[in-house]
């Protein structure tokens, strides 16, 4: 025990509350680049926006491809992903519309199948479109606190960038 009755080891405090965490309902969480969003988005042959939705930084990507297809009017022709796409499921879901998948394979896998790189191309204009997004500070650096005021915020930009 050190001076005045308090103890100076390092650890939690004996009769500490437990964290209040709302990171899940605010689509907030770690990820490589620290605590994060990440923002998706469905554009069409255009680079307009279709469709946003918001998870957490840490979930993986692919798991959303479902709920990102199913938003759209009808089945695309080909759906143009990057390699964070590229698993068994998401080709599944894909081939099950009918889409050709423009999506590189990961060097990790077994199978390197070929993909249209003259198509894949055309991925630069979701790019360019975070990038129109991006223009906007408090979208770039996510100053809004609650996940519905920053998509929001997301979905005004998205119009405004329509109407470029």
């Amino acid at each position: 025990m050190g001076a005045g009755g308090l103890d100076h080891r390092q650890g939690p405090q004996s009769r500490s509350r437990p964290k209040k965490s709302s990171a899940p309902a605010e689509c907030l969480g770690r990820s490589r680049g620290g605590f994060s969003t990440k923002l998706h988005a469905v554009v069409d042959a255009l680079g307009n926006c279709l469709h946003l939705d918001l998870t957490p930084g840490q979930t993986a990507d692919c798991g959303l491809l479902p709920d990102l297809l199913a938003v759209l009017p009808h089945a695309p022709g080909a759906v143009v992903a990057d390699k964070a796409y590229d698993t068994d499921k998401s080709l599944e879901t894909i081939a099950g519309l009918g889409a050709e998948a423009v999506i590189p394979p990961e060097a990790s896998r077994l199978d390197q199948r070929p993909y249209d790189e003259n198509l894949y191309a055309d991925r630069s204009k979701v790019e360019r479109f975070f990038g129109r997004l991006k223009e906007a500070r408090a979208l770039a650096t996510r100053y809004d606190k609650t996940a519905c005021s920053f998509l929001a915020v997301a979905h005004l930009l998205a119009a405004l960038d329509w109407l470029r």
